[in-house]
């Protein structure tokens, strides 16, 4: 009987400390970047000073995309400041998104192989339409604060957030330390599931149940 407690109690923290299979959620955005001019509902801000380029296509014969045509994601450089000289602060907006509950933003990133320079991203949220840099004072990532990955890595955050909003990532820093650096494969999956009190709660029952069994007997 002691040892049959023991089981239950071990199923039911089992459960709880178990990694659980991952839920699927709603997917309201999925972008490759294979045409960086023709980006429904994206926004390019550039608050460079002197102002230069913004994002764009990105160059196969610097590194080619992480998916897709080998070209086929968004670009920023040193140049996002005119004539690479001066402070760099440029954005990419996403279109404006419908999420619900836990939020899961993913996309993958990378800089070129030359050593020496010091690229850096961020990745910030705003509710609402976003419609200027200063509504997104929620930051969910920073690539970069140690050395820039030089090959393509995945970057993901999770949040809980009910309602309308925005995602950006700003490119910035002195224009002399940075190169160039590419984001691919941005993906927004909401509404997931928090880890499955079903499954624990069916885990602990049918423990008790089996403890009720014997008792019966």
């Amino acid at each position: 009987m002691r040892m049959l407690k023991n089981l239950a109690a071990a199923t039911l923290s089992l459960a709880v400390l178990a990694p659980l299979a991952a839920h699927a959620g709603v997917e309201v955005l999925n972008e490759g970047f294979s045409d960086l001019t023709a980006l429904p509902g994206w926004t390019q801000l550039n608050n460079s000073a002197p102002a230069g380029a913004g994002w764009f296509q990105g160059n196969a014969s610097i590194f080619p995309a992480q998916a897709g045509a080998a070209s086929a994601y968004a670009a920023a450089n040193y140049l996002s400041a005119q004539d690479g000289s001066g402070s760099v602060d440029s954005w990419l907006i996403t279109p404006v998104l419908n999420l619900s509950g836990t939020t899961i933003f993913s996309f993958f990133t990378r800089t070129a192989s030359d050593p020496g320079f010091a690229d850096k991203l961020e990745v910030r949220f705003a509710p609402g339409s976003g419609a200027d840099t200063s509504d997104f004072a929620t930051l969910l990532a920073t690539v970069g604060t140690a050395q820039y990955p030089r090959t393509w890595t995945q970057v993901s955050s999770s949040f809980q957030f009910d309602g309308a909003g925005r995602f950006a990532f700003r490119y910035f820093g002195d224009a002399a330390a940075l190169n160039y650096i590419g984001i691919d494969s941005v993906r927004v999956i909401t509404a997931v599931p928090e880890p499955s009190l079903s499954l624990m709660l069916s885990l602990g029952l049918g423990a008790l149940a089996l403890l009720r069994r014997k008792n019966a007997n």
